[in-house]
C-alpha cells in the first residue's frame, strides 16, 4: 500500500498552519510557538514562549514535564483549545492560572448542504475520525442499525499522522477496517486529506462518532456542524463544549456494547427527526454558529490581539 501522507497532518498541524496563513507574519516573527509537547523545540532567550497545548491531560508522555513544577515558569503563557482542557491542566499540574488562556480552534469555510432531507431519500452518514477513538463501538450500532435508507461511509486510518506513525501502529486496527467492509450498510474509505473530506461534506447528511477518547476539542465535528449535518456524539471530554446545544448526545458509558446499542438507538431516533422542519431551522442555526464563532478570521483576531499584548507585555519586562 502506497503511504500518500509522509508527514503528520492531523489537527495540530492543521490549526499551525491555519494560524500561520491568517496571522501576520510580523507578529508570529516575534513569538515561538511550540505545540503540545513542551521543549520539543528550544525555549527562545528574548521571544516569548508560547507552549500551544493540543493533546490532552492524560497523556503520559506530558506528565513528567508537567509534574515538575520547576518547568512551568518556562513558558510565558500556556493556550489551550477548550476550557476543559485548561481546567484538566491547571487542576492535575496546578499549572499557574495567570499564564493560562483559551482560544479555540478554527475552521476555514465549509461548503454546506444544498437541499433540505426529503423524508424517504438516502441518509449518507460520516465518520472521520482515527480508528481508536470510537469506531469499533459505531460499527457495533450500525449491526444493530435497521433503517434502510441509513449508510455510512467511514474514512479512518492512522494514515493522518504520516508514514512512520502508520508503519508502527496501523496493524493494530486491521481487523476493524474489515468488519467495515463487510458490513451491508457500510462503506469502508480510509484515509482523505482533510481538505478532500471538507469539501465533500455537502454530499452527507448526518455525522456519528461515538467517541471514547477524551478529546480537548474535535475539528471533525466543528466541520460537520458548519456544513449543516445533523450530529450525534457522546458528551465526553470536552465535546460538549465544542458543539454547545447542537449535536444529539449519547451518554458516555465505557460498557462499548451498551453504549453500541444506544448509538444505534439515537441514529434511528435521528433519521426519523431528520425531515422536520424544526431540525431544519435548527441546522440552518447551527451552519451560521459555527462558521461565526470558530471561522479562521475570528480566530485569527483573537491571536492578533493576544499576541501583540504578550509581545508588549515582553518588551516591558526586559526593559525593566
Amino acid at each position: 500500500m502506497k503511504i500518500r501522507n509522509q508527514k503528520a497532518k492531523g489537527g495540530t498541524e492543521l490549526q499551525l498552519g491555519f494560524l500561520q496563513k491568517h496571522v501576520d507574519p510580523k507578529i508570529l516573527d516575534q513569538v515561538q510557538i511550540c505545540t503540545s509537547i513542551p521543549e520539543k523545540i528550544p525555549l527562545h532567550p528574548t521571544k516569548v514562549n508560547i507552549l500551544w497545548q493540543k493533546n490532552s491531560y492524560d497523556q503520559p508522555n506530558l506528565h513528567p514535564w508537567f509534574k515538575n513544577k520547576s518547568n512551568h515558569h518556562k513558558y510565558d503563557w500556556y493556550v489551550f483549545n477548550s476550557h476543559w482542557s485548561c481546567e484538566k491542566f491547571r487542576m492535575m499540574f496546578e499549572l499557574p492560572t495567570e499564564k493560562c488562556l483559551v482560544i479555540k480552534n478554527g475552521i476555514e469555510k465549509i461548503d454546506p448542504i444544498i437541499t433540505h432531507y426529503k423524508k424517504g431519500d438516502p441518509i449518507r452518514m460520516i465518520h472521520h475520525n482515527t480508528p481508536w477513538r470510537g469506531l469499533s463501538v459505531l460499527l457495533g450500532a450500525m449491526q444493530l442499525v435497521k433503517n434502510p435508507l441509513i449508510t455510512l461511509d467511514v474514512y479512518s486510518s492512522t494514515e493522518v499522522y504520516g508514514k512512520d506513525f502508520y508503519d508502527q501502529n496501523d496493524k493494530y486496527y486491521t481487523e476493524l477496517y474489515e468488519q467495515a467492509e463487510k458490513l451491508p450498510n457500510v462503506n469502508y474509505i480510509g484515509y482523505k486529506p482533510n481538505n478532500y473530506i471538507a469539501q465533500n461534506l455537502k454530499n452527507y447528511r448526518m455525522y456519528v462518532y461515538p467517541s471514547i477518547w477524551e478529546e480537548t476539542s474535535c475539528i471533525s465535528l466543528l466541520e460537520s456542524m458548519a456544513a449543516g449535518l445533523y450530529c450525534l456524539t457522546t458528551n465526553y471530554g470536552a465535546i460538549f463544549e465544542t458543539g454547545a446545544e447542537f449535536p444529539i448526545y449519547v451518554p458516555y458509558s465505557n460498557d462499548y456494547k451498551s453504549l453500541a446499542k444506544k448509538f444505534a438507538m439515537g441514529i434511528e431516533a435521528a433519521a426519523q427527526s431528520l425531515h422536520t422542519k424544526a431540525i431544519q431551522e435548527h441546522l440552518n442555526f447551527q451552519m451560521i454558529y459555527t462558521n461565526k464563532y470558530y471561522g479562521w478570521e475570528k480566530q485569527a483576531a483573537f491571536w492578533t490581539t493576544f499576541l501583540k499584548g504578550a509581545i508588549n507585555a515582553k518588551q516591558q519586562t526586559n526593559m525593566v
